[in-house]
């Protein structure tokens, strides 16, 4: 766990801190090898090794969260509705987060797309 992640996530309004620990709680299910971290001032998930890439970030802001799978070619391959995307992202709310299927499909495509 890191203390950047949990300082985030306790800064958050209840509900959309839950909402984020969440997403995060799949996350770690999903990559349990990773590194947990802060990227582009949001938590996320490395790939494990000195040079590892960002396999995935999450956010809250003011009305809604989103799962950013850091890549600009994943979410336009992925049915994603009806949830709200944009070129980086799929944006959810407390109220109706991300299915599971979903999550783990965005990142098995992000991890498909950085295998060598």
């Amino acid at each position: 766990m890191s203390a950047e992640v949990d300082s985030y996530l306790s800064a958050l309004p209840p509900s959309f801190r839950a909402a984020a620990e969440a997403l995060r709680a799949q996350l770690k299910t999903l990559l349990p090898d990773h590194i947990e971290c802060m990227s582009y001032a949001m938590p996320g998930f490395r790939a494990p090794g000195p040079k590892g890439k960002m396999v995935a970030g999450y956010a809250a802001f003011t009305h809604h969260l989103g799962l950013y799978p850091h890549s600009g070619n994943i979410i336009a391959k992925i049915d994603c509705t009806p949830f709200k995307t944009s070129k980086s992202g799929v944006l959810f709310t407390p109220d109706h987060p991300l299915p599971p299927a979903l999550v783990a499909k965005i990142i098995h495509a992000r991890q498909a797309e950085l295998a060598p």
